[in-house]
């Protein structure tokens, strides 16, 4: 299996939103309220749309060169890396119980606020170890 793919995505910039195609894969698209917003989503949009395709066991094919891409008024091509691994692992793999203490009025903030701990510490882990959106 292929550890990192790069597709060229096409942006399509409408009134309040960038939407994002990419032409090599036919049904991966998605779209951000801005265009950093539709990059990120667009990183996430690819690595599951890969997998998909890898569990599916269908081919997958070569990203297209600058020369073979067309060009439309208000749209413009940027790069989308994936790095597999770590796709196929949040994808694929079972997740594991931890227990973790915080203070009691941090407890208290917390629920006040609607923090969700798991969300909260997997986003902090995933900063931490550079695999974060």
């Amino acid at each position: 299996m292929v550890d990192r793919y790069i597709y060229p995505a096409q942006l399509h910039y409408e009134a309040h939103q960038v939407g994002v195609t990419f032409p090599d894969l036919p049904g991966c698209v998605t779209v951000g309220k801005d265009a950093t917003e539709a990059i990120y989503r667009a990183k996430e949009a690819l690595g599951l749309h890969l997998v998909g395709m890898e569990d599916d066991h269908d081919t997958i094919p070569a990203p297209s060169q600058e020369a073979q891409l067309s060009t439309e008024e208000k749209a413009i091509y940027v790069l989308i890396e994936v790095w597999m691994p770590l796709i196929r692992a949040a994808v694929r793999e079972p997740y594991v119980r931890k227990s973790v203490t915080v203070p009691a009025w941090m407890d208290k903030a917390a629920k006040k606020a609607g923090l969700n701990y798991s969300q909260l510490l997997q986003a902090a882990i995933a900063q931490s170890i550079g695999a974060s959106k």
